[in-house]
């Protein structure tokens, strides 16, 4: 294990920018445990419903969002981020009691949710710290889904919102005090994260 900037770290970040390898890299390093946000949206969706919570749903029997525009899509991931708001904080809420550190990641960590965890965090006298992971290439991103889904063709369009909507987190988290790093390259990932949590 590392000595680190936090206890509770917050890795947000677009889909297919590698927050998940990214994530699993600082668990390791630290010893700590990783809570995946989509797990928490997954669980959700299934226990409400269109009607009583319509911004969980957006994407639920629409298989493939490519018949939508580019900015459409971004703005439904938008609303979707700010409707989990009280799972996140919820998330971070039970985390700050436990001894043990988590890294929470996810597509829809709202970067003013996030920012909003920090200053409790820190009242609450745990370090919860936030950082975003950035890839607005969206050819990048398009040969990172091919290597994770071999089987799933060149999905073009979804990197394409992948990069906005990237595009979009890296704005509001620079809005809200919060570091944006780029992900690669991949080899010192976590050493970046952890330099731009210190400073």
């Amino acid at each position: 294990m590392t000595e680190s900037a936090w206890d509770i770290l917050l890795l947000g970040g677009a889909s297919g920018v590698g927050k998940s390898r990214a994530a699993a890299q600082l668990a390791r390093e630290r010893g700590a445990f990783v809570v995946e946000f989509d797990d928490v949206v997954s669980a959700l969706q299934r226990s409400t419903d269109a009607g009583s919570h319509p911004a969980l749903h957006h994407f639920v029997g629409l298989p493939d969002t490519s018949v939508l525009d580019v900015d459409h899509v971004v703005e439904l991931q938008i609303a979707t981020a700010e409707a989990l708001a009280p799972a996140l904080l919820g998330v971070v809420d039970n985390r700050r009691t436990v001894d043990v550190p988590a890294v929470i990641e996810g597509d829809y960590l709202d970067p003013a949710t996030v920012a909003r965890a920090v200053a409790e965090g820190s009242a609450g006298g745990r370090r919860v710290r936030a950082v975003f992971l950035h890839e607005g290439d969206p050819a990048r991103i398009v040969a990172n889904y091919a290597a994770r889904e071999p089987d799933g063709g060149r999905q073009t369009h979804r990197a394409q919102v992948s990069a906005r909507y990237a595009e979009r987190l890296a704005e509001q988290a620079a809005r809200h005090g919060l570091p944006v790093v780029p992900a690669r390259p991949w080899h010192e990932v976590s050493t970046r994260i952890e330099r731009a949590l210190a400073g």
